[in-house]
């Protein structure tokens, strides 16, 4: 009878999936982007991800150790941070900064606030967020060429990626005429399948989008903030971003990386329906105009720290009422 009687502590939220299982199926849905950035960029890149995971999960431990914690590496947490880190850097960057990445990530922004569910913001980005303003030379330089390509994506052009054209295009010839050229087939397929310039793990779109429905599928990333962000994104990007096809400016840059894999992130989003779709719509509006008039040409890291820091309200403001209560009446 005491059994029937007792009740765990809150809150009482149940998932079929374990937050362990649910961080190695996301690493195996970057996987292929990763095969894809080593393959165009060289076997480099493979040292800047295992160092990064290798900062990532070894801050981790000494963090938890000097605090006499139990250390918790083995749920994958640490590695997802640092494996995500390293995808969104550029893959020329020097092997010291994944180092001093991962430290930020998980000692500042991770451990110093709890630990795993404490944080408020998602300590990739974040990571990269500092990294990108600390040395914004590294980070906006890096670049390689890609195997049998250009940087852009179209021919003729081949210092610049194609969000660093779209920002400036007058640096690059005639502004018209630059992008009259990213209307063509050419370009587009180019961008979409990863044929240019970028991050490590963000220029295939289409490996992204497979990488991005899997977890869909399995219910391991909620419909309502990858849905919200591209709903928010197309509907302010058609008024402000118009330069050129709207394909262009969807995949580039590190939208479907942000979208399907740091904005759905299950700590740092809301926790109600309604505050999902507010949370992902809020990103992609930002996302344009940080894109639009930001000092950056992208603004997909900015986009979801700012709504990062607004999910409290969010899940205030968007409470469901509770079973049985009744709404309180204005006096």
């Amino acid at each position: 009878m005491t059994d029937l009687l007792s009740v765990s502590a809150p809150p009482y939220l149940h998932s079929r999936h374990s937050y362990s299982r649910a961080v190695w199926a996301v690493a195996l849905a970057l996987l292929p982007a990763l095969i894809h950035g080593l393959v165009i960029f060289g076997m480099r890149t493979l040292f800047v991800v295992l160092i990064s995971i290798l900062a990532c999960v070894g801050s981790e431990a000494l963090a938890q150790a000097s605090r006499r914690q139990k250390i918790t590496i083995t749920d994958g947490s640490a590695f997802l941070t640092g494996f995500l880190l390293a995808l969104n850097l550029p893959p020329a960057v020097p092997l010291w900064l994944p180092v001093i990445g991962g430290f930020f990530a998980i000692v500042l922004v991770k451990q110093l606030f709890g630990g795993l569910g404490h944080n408020l913001f998602n300590p990739a980005l974040a990571a990269r967020a500092f990294l990108l303003i600390s040395w914004p030379g590294l980070m906006t330089t890096g670049w390689i060429p890609p195997l049998g390509g250009s940087l852009s994506g179209i021919d003729g052009i081949t210092g610049a990626t194609p969000l660093t054209i779209l920002k400036s295009p007058f640096l690059y010839g005639d502004p018209a005429a630059v992008l009259s050229r990213f209307n063509g087939w050419p370009a587009l397929r180019n961008i979409f399948f990863g044929n240019i310039g970028g991050c490590i793990g963000e220029t295939s779109a289409f490996l992204l989008i497979i990488g991005g429905l899997f977890l869909l599928i399995v219910g391991i990333v909620d419909f309502r903030v990858v849905g919200g962000y591209f709903a928010g994104f197309a509907l302010l990007g058609l008024l402000l971003l118009n330069k050129v096809n709207p394909g262009i400016n969807l995949f580039s840059g590190g939208l479907m990386l942000g979208a399907f894999f740091m904005a759905p992130d299950w700590v740092t989003s809301p926790i109600t329906k309604k505050g999902r779709w507010f949370f992902g719509a809020g990103c992609g509006l930002l996302t344009v105009l940080l894109r639009r008039w930001g000092a950056y040409p992208e603004g997909v890291t900015f986009a979801i720290l700012i709504m990062n820091m607004l999910t409290p309200l969010l899940d205030r403001l968007t409470r469901e009422r509770i079973f049985g209560s009744r709404k309180e009446q204005k006096r």
